[in-house]
This record gives C-alpha cells, sequence and structure tokens, in this order.
C-alpha cells in the first residue's frame, strides 16, 4: 500500500482551498484538479510499504508528542512542469509545522523507510498537468489550528484517486 502522513483540514479550510482550486480551474485550458476529498498538507510520503511498514509508521506517530500548532495559508503558486504545472497553495513559514515534520522524517528515516527526502516545501496541491496563462495571484491568507496528524494510505478505486486515514495521532496541550 502506498502510505504518506498529512494534514487534514476542517471543512471551512477546506472550502476556502476548493474555492482556490475552482478558481484556478476557471482561468485553466485544462488540467488535473485536486479533488475536494484529497485536500491535504503532506509531512511525509513513503510510497510503496508493507504491513510491518505500517505498524512502524504507527508506532512513530503514535509515540510523538506534539502541540497544536497553526498553518496559515497566504499564497497561490505552481512548481513548473512539462506537460502542465503543479498549481498549490503555499504554508507560510511556522517553526511548530517544521519541527513536526523534521521529527517525523527523521524517527521515518532512522527506520529506513523514507522515500522522499526532498527539502520540506509545505504545500497543498490544487492541480496537476495545469495549462493556463495566468500568474499566481494574491490571496486573503486563513489559518486553521493543527491538532491531528493523519497516516494516510492512497489507493485508486474505480479510476478515482482515494485517500484514506488509517492511522491518527492527536496532540496534546
Amino acid at each position: 500500500m502506498r502510505l504518506f502522513v498529512a494534514v487534514n483540514f476542517a471543512e471551512r479550510t477546506r472550502a476556502r482551498l476548493l474555492a482556490l482550486r475552482d478558481e484556478l480551474e476557471s482561468r485553466s485550458a485544462r488540467g488535473n484538479f485536486s479533488l475536494p476529498e484529497n485536500l491535504h498538507l503532506t509531512l511525509a510520503f513513503l510510497g510503496g510499504c508493507d504491513a510491518e511498514q505500517d505498524a512502524m509508521t504507527r508506532a512513530i506517530l503514535g509515540g510523538m508528542i506534539f502541540r497544536p500548532f497553526d498553518v496559515t495559508i497566504d499564497r497561490i503558486g505552481r512548481f513548473r512542469r512539462d506537460g502542465g504545472d503543479l498549481w498549490w497553495a503555499g504554508v507560510a513559514e511556522s517553526k511548530a509545522l517544521a519541527e513536526v515534520q523534521r521529527t517525523i522524517t527523521n524517527q521515518l528515516a532512522s527506520a529506513g523507510m523514507l522515500a522522499d527526502r526532498r527539502k520540506f516545501s509545505p504545500h497543498v496541491t490544487l492541480g496537476r498537468e495545469v495549462v493556463t496563462n495566468a500568474m499566481p495571484w494574491p490571496i486573503g491568507a486563513f489559518s486553521e489550528t493543527v491538532s491531528r496528524l493523519d497516516l494516510m494510505k492512497s489507493e485508486r478505486i474505480g479510476g478515482r484517486l482515494t485517500y484514506t486515514v488509517i492511522y491518527s495521532k492527536e496532540g496534546s496541550g
């Protein structure tokens, strides 16, 4: 199974992200736009894992101690790609978010499980393979307090990319 650790958002934040995605779609000739239920912030991507790796990831998350922290979405941007760009909603710099992400990735790496060790660039993917003449535009910043981290399973069901929470860790304090 393909696994990743993520922050899933409350409905209010998801609605704001969806409005940004819809605006991007209206400005685009084409693209593969994120489904509303798939709008999330990835903290660590593990890729293909077996049952033992799944259990180890749950144990790592279960042993974490973190205080709830704020995440602020404050910009729109894109990563240029051949065949269409990846557009995202960017997350403002946050020491608490960076510390949680670093703790997760260091523990996963120590267990030999981390598939992706790229520099952390916190964002929420709005669309892939997007073809548009639009440039990133200013947005009003919005925030949410994160009090839970989710271990997610990624799979195709009926041709549709589906993310399912398989384990959650609540913050304390």
